[in-house]
């Protein structure tokens, strides 16, 4: 091993590629999405580095096309997930004295690999199976996965060099050692690139890992599971593992052994995890560490001062765009009525100029929601809107499920703040209206504040600075991501640590030195370079 003390490469964010007409990634993208479609692939598990077919499998089809199968993946029984917790604990000594340079090699070559060779593939597969347009992947499953892989290794090298002082004669220093167990990585459908960061952040800290992918997004996932592998991922570190979320966490949520669990998804999901740590809590052999993201109700809140021109742009982007999947998506707006008649006409003029369809097709600026599932969901708000006299339908609210899971992007307006949509999350393309009265600014900002359970995103529009400080005052803990005249969604590693409080989650800031934190057991280390050989004190001797 060497004694040299290394420096990774500086990060940088990875340039956004535009995919215009006559580009060299617009062909070969579109070459990739061809192929894909046709492959019909096989998806296994991955245990220990073996690739495990199970006989159970579940079809996996393309949202806008639900017709269409890509192929099809394995699902792992409960005897699957004991494997792969014993194939992780086994990996578990190599990989956690190995230097760090020589992990932190591998995450900065799927970096490269992604921005180079598997970048087309990873995007394609992105778009295929989550119904993503071309944009939407490559700040994705692209951009943010190569800033994830890069940045952590940077944050984690800083985080190794923070050392204690030492007084005269001693040595004191840390070390940051690996949690003593398996860590479970569960991941959300929506993004690929939080599907990489989940179970690859621990690793990097020294840590093995069993990673459940959302089952609805298996298809770049498993085209993620094959880049590490070809980044030099040895055997068991990370265990891959598609299967009924159910049964994994029969098995993961009470071992001894789980040191800790990386979850973005639902919030009633985390709790219902941590309610079964709970109750374990006296059979672990280390307390679990416990991150997560679960999801928002977030807002966009106008001031009278605010641009409408550049606030209507801002909803539509900000509630419309991977058709409002995004845990920070735009949900709720509270617009003041002086502003309101001209945000309407600007929205509702653009988003008739919005199209949706076949995200191969890269004219379109949104697709398919994920699943049947979710369709039904947004279909049951909107019917819902319809049906109350509060509300009304200002653009979209028709549903399609004859070819794909498709639902115009929809603009309910409100005269009831606490109707169903401004207080439920919906995670589909329906953003709720509330005009409210110029003069009850304090009231309404109230309203903001305490209206949802969630706390992950947010927006503020105001030209007016005291307003701004005010409104940034007044709403200090709705978000933990808080955003001064520009859409609620777009985090960029680096720039923007993301995470929000109360039932959003933990807030350990996904992409930051914050969260890798959380993967690492410190150890304290004194040592004396001359112990004392009396015992007495100089207050003992005798006046």
């Amino acid at each position: 091993m060497s004694d040299a003390i290394l420096t990774p490469p500086a990060p940088r964010n990875e340039p956004i590629l535009s995919y215009a007409p006559g580009s060299t990634e617009r062909a070969t993208l579109k070459a990739a999405l061809g192929a894909l479609h046709d492959a019909s692939v096989e998806i296994p598990l991955v245990i220990g580095g073996r690739h495990v077919r199970t006989g159970e499998t579940r079809e996996v089809t393309e949202p806008h096309a639900h017709g269409h199968a890509l192929g099809s993946c394995h699902m792992a029984s409960i005897a699957h997930v004991e494997q792969a917790i014993d194939a992780s604990l086994q990996a578990g000594h190599d990989w956690s004295r190995m230097a760090f340079e020589d992990r932190a090699s591998i995450f900065l070559k799927a970096a490269d690999l992604l921005e180079g060779p598997w970048r087309a593939t990873i995007n394609a597969a992105t778009m295929l199976g989550q119904s993503k347009t071309v944009y939407q992947a490559e700040i994705d499953a692209a951009c943010e996965l190569i800033d994830f892989f890069r940045f952590n290794v940077s944050y984690a090298r800083q985080l190794l060099a923070m050392q204690p002082e030492s007084s005269p004669g001693m040595w004191n220093r840390v070390e940051y050692r690996n949690l003593e167990g398996f860590v479970l990585a569960v991941t959300p459908f929506n993004f690929t690139s939080i599907a990489g960061n989940l179970p690859t952040a621990p690793a990097l800290m020294g840590n093995t890992v069993v990673w459940k992918p959302s089952t609805t997004s298996v298809f770049s996932n498993w085209y993620l599971m094959q880049l590490l592998e070809a980044a030099g991922l040895p055997p068991g570190v990370i265990n891959f593992l598609p299967g009924p979320g159910a049964q994994v966490g029969e098995v993961a949520l009470p071992h001894r052994d789980l040191a800790g669990i990386h979850f973005t998804g639902s919030t009633g999901v985390f709790q219902t995890m941590w309610r079964t740590v709970g109750e374990h809590i006296s059979n672990y052999k280390s307390y679990p560490r416990l991150v997560g993201e679960t999801g928002g109700k977030d807002f966009v809140f106008a001031h009278p001062s605010a641009d409408a021109e550049t606030l209507a742009v801002a909803l539509l982007r900000g509630a419309f765009e991977y058709q409002g999947q995004k845990c920070s998506a735009a949900s709720r707006a509270y617009i003041p009525r002086s502003l309101w008649d001209q945000v309407r006409e600007g929205l509702v003029d653009r988003l008739a100029t919005v199209s949706m369809g076949h995200p191969a097709d890269m004219s379109h600026f949104m697709s398919a929601v994920i699943d049947k599932a979710s369709f039904e969901k947004c279909k049951q708000y909107i019917e819902g809107a319809k049906a109350d006299s509060a509300c009304s339908i200002v653009s979209g609210g028709e549903c399609d499920d004859s070819t794909g899971w498709f639902v115009q992007p929809t603009v309910i307006e409100t005269a009831d703040p606490r109707a169903a949509s401004m207080c439920e999350e919906i995670f589909g393309p329906i953003l709720t209206v509330y005009a409210y009265d110029d003069a009850k600014l304090d009231e309404t900002l109230e309203l903001c504040d305490t209206t949802s359970p969630y706390a992950l995103t947010g927006a503020i529009f105001a030209s007016d600075r005291y307003a701004v400080r005010h409104m940034t005052d007044k709403l200090r803990h709705a978000a933990g991501n808080f955003y001064v005249n520009d859409k609620p969604t777009g985090a960029v590693v680096g720039q923007q640590p993301f995470g929000g409080a109360r039932a959003s989650g933990t807030n350990d800031k996904a992409g930051s030195l914050l969260n890798l934190v959380r993967w690492t057991s410190v150890r304290t280390i004194k040592e004396t370079f001359a112990p004392p050989t009396e015992h007495g004190y100089p207050h003992m001797a005798e006046s």
